[in-house]
């Protein structure tokens, strides 16, 4: 049988490298942005919207929790005796957060990911740059409930703020500075028996297809772990705007 932990946070922060370490571990999975939150919320809606009455008239009311709580196993099927950690940035939503102690866990580990909204615009507009991207390198980056950094950051804020041990936040400059004593406090956090990684020779083994997202390189992870420096000199409004929304 499976146990679910779960990544989250903002984008641009580090999750497919930590994905990277952790499966380093063969007892442990991590691969890229999934897509269990949306089917779970989908059905959730299905069966409180669509057919709440058939469900009601013939007595399944139990079926909406079999359905719910039966998509994770099904989307990682074959993955016996592992243990699972699910990445999505919507898991700080608070429905969302609902939906894993509903139907997966009563006492979730979420490890959310940080970084200053600075650095993480920066490193959209040198993606953008090194793929061509057509037009100003920071449009849209942080309009109103933009996906994927103002919309993440709705939820990473409310995370913080309803904090109730089921959350741990994790910086970039730690993940990526500090790797040995972040895996270490994030395995404390999580409850599992100490791994031996290296650190030395990270491989991502469970590659997304980057031209999915029309950005390639956006999963890429070097052997070595280090910060990244960015050549990239942001305009005094996004300037601006990321210290406002970061307040």
């Amino acid at each position: 049988m499976n146990e679910f932990m779960f990544i989250s946070g903002l984008p641009r922060t580090g999750s497919t490298l930590l994905s990277s370490i952790l499966s380093q571990n063969p007892k442990l999975y991590s691969e890229g942005n999934s897509g269990v939150c949306q089917l779970m919320w989908d059905m959730q809606q299905s069966c409180l919207l669509n057919i709440d009455e058939q469900l009601a008239a013939n007595g399944r009311e139990f079926t909406q929790i079999d359905l719910i709580s039966s998509i994770p196993k099904i989307y990682y099927k074959g993955l016996d005796n592992k243990v699972i950690f699910d990445k999505c940035r919507s898991w700080t939503f608070p429905k969302n957060t609902e939906l894993i102690k509903k139907y997966i866990t009563s006492t979730p580990k979420i490890i959310v990911l940080e970084r200053p909204l600075q650095e993480i615009v920066a490193s959209f507009v040198a993606l953008r740059r090194a793929n061509n991207f057509v037009g100003n390198l920071e449009d849209g980056l942080l309009d109103n409930l933009s996906e994927p950094i103002v919309r993440s950051l709705i939820g990473v804020n409310w995370a913080k703020q309803n904090n109730n041990g089921e959350f741990l936040f994790v910086s970039y400059d730690d993940l990526t500075l500090n790797t040995q004593s972040t895996i270490k406090k994030i395995y404390s956090f999580c409850e599992l028996e100490p791994f031996e990684h290296d650190f030395d020779n990270i491989i991502n083994k469970h590659k997304e297809y980057d031209a999915t997202y029309g950005l390639l390189g956006q999963h890429d992870v070097r052997p070595q772990i280090g910060k990244r420096d960015l050549d990239v000199v942001l305009s005094p409004d996004t300037i601006s705007k990321c210290l406002e929304l970061q307040l």
